[in-house]
């Protein structure tokens, strides 16, 4: 009798409770603080419930061990600096897989040192060289304007006709190389472009502001300013009388923007690219069980929804491999499919851009606010390479 009370208390326990007996650390990097912080935060959500799921499972496999993942977070202050800091702060703590970092001066970064290191990392940059052949260890969350762009613009210019459009990114790797790619996407479709560029905590667009206003272009985009300077973009091209669509062919961040802004009656007419279909209830979803497991909100918007993909398949691929060493991981994760339960059907991309066919490539969104009303996301589904 006492044994068999023994066994049901055992079989009462979570499942979370058979991978104490090893622990696998898994790395989260981004923009932690300031204005990308929500891109950073979305990193360390989508490793946290990943993780979560994984232990909710009893752990994942290593050897003859099932360990249970602890996710070390690391502020990488969107900076290449902080990102190869990082990789160094990961390494001297025995952390092979990192999910992260964000940007491309993250990403220009972290490649040598994480190549040093051997790490396993997920960088989401749009920069033109966000992999290469020389790093094989380096994985793209999700693919840039060159793959996106002028499907986002069309979209938008059946709903905002457009001749000229001005774009205002940061003033560095993450900046000229996304906008140069917008810039691609929005000549492909016959619109005129002018640029202008700012450095990273400015705080007063004023100048710039002024700037476009004279031009009088029909359209303004932010390309790939953070969130939190989006913002604050938009809320000063109001307040100085900028009437226009406002675009962003740079990433998710709307419901920031809207924040800081001033609300959806200020953005107004606004069109964006999701990396993934946030209108999805399967999509949506991954709040509700990010709750259900970690007893909280997920931190950092629709971002989390893309980033997780990479962090469950790392996880997968950790338990096929049967170790976290990064070349082994690696190796396990390239004969992965790409299908996620809540985004559905993807393929690896990147060979024709980067020479490396490591990039996850999943249905994506595109976004319309019309007259200060939300029109939802649009699913647009993708193709093999």
């Amino acid at each position: 009798m006492k044994y068999q009370l023994i066994v049901a208390a055992l079989c009462a326990l979570p499942a979370t409770a058979f991978a104490q007996n090893c622990e696998m650390k898994l790395g989260a990097m981004g923009p932690m603080s300031g204005g990308a912080a929500q891109w950073g935060l979305a990193m360390k959500s989508a490793a946290e419930l990943a993780a979560a799921e994984v232990n909710q499972q009893g752990g994942v496999k290593m050897g003859d061990k099932t360990c249970k993942v602890v996710v070390v977070p690391y502020d990488s202050k969107y900076t290449a600096d902080g990102a190869a800091a990082g990789s160094n702060a990961f390494a001297a703590q025995d952390i092979h897989l990192i999910i992260g970092p964000v940007g491309s001066p993250e990403a220009t970064g972290i490649k040598p040192v994480a190549a040093r290191n051997e790490q396993v990392a997920w960088n989401a940059a749009y920069a033109k060289n966000s992999l290469e052949p020389k790093f094989p260890l380096m994985f793209h969350i999700a693919p840039g304007p060159a793959v996106w762009g002028e499907a986002v613009v069309k979209r938008a210019m059946a709903v905002f006709p457009m001749k000229t459009v001005t774009l205002i990114a940061p003033n560095d790797q993450a900046g000229t190389d996304t906008v140069s790619l917008d810039v691609e996407a929005y000549k492909a479709n016959k619109v005129a472009t002018t640029e202008e560029y700012y450095q990273r905590g400015t705080t007063n667009f004023a100048p710039i502001v002024t700037r476009i206003l004279a031009a009088k272009p029909d359209v303004v985009d932010t390309a790939s300013s953070p969130p939190g300077d989006a913002g604050v973009i938009v809320k000063q091209l109001r307040l100085a009388g900028f009437t226009g669509a406002i675009g962003r062919l740079g990433g998710p961040g709307t419901d920031e923007i809207i924040r800081v802004s001033g609300g959806i009656d200020v953005l107004k007419d606004f069109f964006w690219f999701e990396t993934v279909p946030t209108d999805d209830p399967k999509v949506r979803d991954i709040d509700a069980e990010y709750k259900k497991l970690l007893g909280k909100d997920p931190i950092g918007g629709t971002a989390v929804w893309a980033d997780l993909p990479a962090a469950r398949m790392t996880l997968k691929a950790v338990s096929i491999a049967g170790t976290d060493d990064a070349k082994a991981v690696a190796a396990a994760l390239r004969t992965l499919p790409v299908d996620d339960p809540n985004i559905g059907k993807g393929y690896w991309t990147g060979k024709k851009q980067y020479g490396l066919a490591q990039e996850l490539n999943f249905p994506f969104g595109i976004g319309i606010i019309k007259d200060g009303k939300n029109l939802g996301v649009e699913r647009q589904e993708v193709k093999p390479e």
